[in-house]
């Protein structure tokens, strides 16, 4: 159906992960594997976190929220990641294009945001503990979550309102196998630099200032460290940080392999194998990077499950 020279598009081709049919009921065994763990493990974490009483602290209720984040982020790709590898044609309506569009840049910079306010909650307990109670109080943890969810749906909403202004003149395959908004910029016929405009204002707004924020308070923090005498107190401290840094190395590597290189830097199969990572693995470490770093929730699952808690 067409207008003029534009297309009115009802529906995209998704890339998919391979054309190989021979690899497609392998994939769906580990994706559907990844899915359920994922989702299993971080509705899990929230569950210990509320059970228990010891876990009622600011840092467990960031890591929380998180843990709901990436309940919501796996499922707003990996059942139709599902679905399309059982289908012989990857289709997706144009409304559940910008839907999923919506639901992946407003969760992720939730995620980047709640990610610097874990590093602010470290920075307090290690450089200011006799003020932690004034710094990360009840009130200030609910300010910075709802802070970080107005900003990143601020940003999300202009990333939508502006896709959804886009028009399509032909070509209407995204080449990832889930819809995002550069590769669907690329295939529209009308202006786009005020998208650009908006995805470099939001790189710096959503990525580049918590990553600095992040920095800065890790740099007090080992700055701190350093300064405990005892080999036994500085590896307590590093160990209190270890679970987030390594978190925080995660989110922002796969990202910055994701939509910061050029496209032109690895092959097509690289570029799936990193969006795999990004949209649908890092969700599911999370929970396990916490649990296996964190002596607090490997005690509270133990106690859940009925043994004895490791020292």
């Amino acid at each position: 159906m067409q207008l003029g020279n534009e297309t009115l598009v009802s529906q995209f081709l998704l890339g998919g992960l391979t054309d190989t049919e021979e690899l497609r009921p392998l994939l769906f065994a580990v994706f559907l594997l990844v899915y359920i763990v994922a989702v299993v493990g971080n509705l899990g974490i929230v569950s210990l976190i509320v059970m228990d009483a010891r876990l009622h602290s600011p840092l467990y209720f960031f890591f929380a929220d998180l843990s709901l984040l990436g309940t919501a982020y796996i499922s707003s790709t990996a059942p139709r990641l599902l679905a399309h590898l059982q289908a012989p044609v990857r289709t997706v309506p144009y409304r559940a294009c910008l839907t999923q569009i919506f639901s992946l840049h407003f969760l992720a910079p939730w995620e980047c945001f709640l990610l610097t306010a874990m590093a602010h909650d470290r920075y307090a307990t290690i450089c200011r503990p006799l003020h932690y109670l004034v710094l990360m109080g009840q009130r200030t943890c609910a300010g910075l979550a709802s802070i970080s969810c107005l900003l990143a749906l601020a940003n999300e909403l202009t990333h939508t309102i502006l896709a959804a202004l886009l028009k399509f003149c032909g070509p209407r395959l995204i080449t990832r196998f889930f819809c995002d908004l550069p590769p669907l910029i690329k295939l529209s016929c009308s202006s786009t630099w005020a998208h650009e405009l908006a995805l470099f204002f939001s790189s710096f707004v959503v990525a580049l200032a918590p990553c600095a924020l992040v920095v800065i308070s890790y740099i007090h923090v080992v700055a701190a460290i350093l300064r405990i005498r005892s080999a036994e107190g500085r590896g307590k401290a590093f160990s209190t940080c270890g679970a987030h840094i390594t978190m925080v190395c995660v989110f922002y590597i796969t990202s910055v392999l994701c939509y910061i290189l050029p496209s032109s830097a690895y092959s097509g199969l690289w570029d799936r194998v990193l969006s795999v990572l990004y949209v649908v693995l890092t969700p599911m470490l999370n929970p396990i990077i916490y649990s296996m770093r964190n002596k607090e929730v490997k005690r509270a699952l133990f106690q859940a499950l009925g043994k004895e808690s490791a020292s």
